[in-house]
C-alpha cells in the first residue's frame, strides 16, 4: 500500500489531502484497522483494488454516509502505473452495483475537483450523471476549489 502511495503521491495529493508528504506505515496500518472496524460492524467501507496476481492498484469505497436520507460519498483511486487502463472505471462499476445490491442506499455522490480531469473522465465512463458544478465546495491544502458533483441513483 505504502509503495502504492508513493509512486502516486505526485498525482493523488493535490486533490485527496489524507495523502500527505509524511505518509507512513502507520498511517496504512490506521486505514485498515478502520476498515476492519467497519466491516465488522456491517458498515459501509473502503475496498482495495487488486490484480489478479495480488498487485495493489488503488482503492475505490464509500464514505460520508447519510443514512437518514440514503446517501454516500463515492471516491477512488488508482496507482499512477496503472492510470488509463479502465481500473478506477471498472472499480466504481463494481461497487455501485455492489451498494444498490447490498445495501438500501439510494444515492451516490462523486464529487471532483474542476481541476482533477482523470477523477473527472471516470466519473464519467462509469456512468455517473453530471448534475453540476459547485462554486468553492472543496478546500484542498488551503485553496479553495469548485467542484463537479456527479451521481449515481437506483
Amino acid at each position: 500500500m505504502i509503495e502504492a502511495i508513493e509512486e502516486s503521491r505526485a498525482e493523488i495529493a493535490p486533490f485527496a489531502p489524507w495523502c500527505h508528504p509524511d505518509y507512513s506505515i502507520d498511517d496504512a496500518r490506521k486505514w485498515v484497522a478502520m476498515q476492519l472496524v467497519s466491516q465488522s460492524r456491517n458498515a459501509i467501507s473502503e475496498f482495495l483494488i487488486v490484480s489478479d496476481d495480488g498487485t495493489l492498484l488503488g482503492a475505490c469505497g464509500l464514505n460520508d454516509v447519510d443514512r437518514l436520507n440514503r446517501r454516500a460519498n463515492l471516491g477512488y483511486w488508482v496507482r499512477t502505473s496503472m492510470c488509463g487502463r479502465g481500473v478506477a472505471t471498472t472499480a466504481v462499476r463494481e461497487l455501485v452495483s455492489w451498494a444498490f445490491a447490498s445495501t438500501d442506499l439510494e444515492r451516490l455522490e462523486v464529487l471532483v475537483s474542476v481541476r482533477n480531469a482523470a477523477s473527472l473522465r471516470v466519473a464519467e465512463k462509469a456512468g455517473a450523471v453530471r448534475e453540476g458544478t459547485l462554486r468553492r465546495r472543496l478546500r484542498l491544502h488551503g485553496e479553495n476549489h469548485d467542484a463537479v458533483v456527479f451521481s449515481f441513483v437506483r
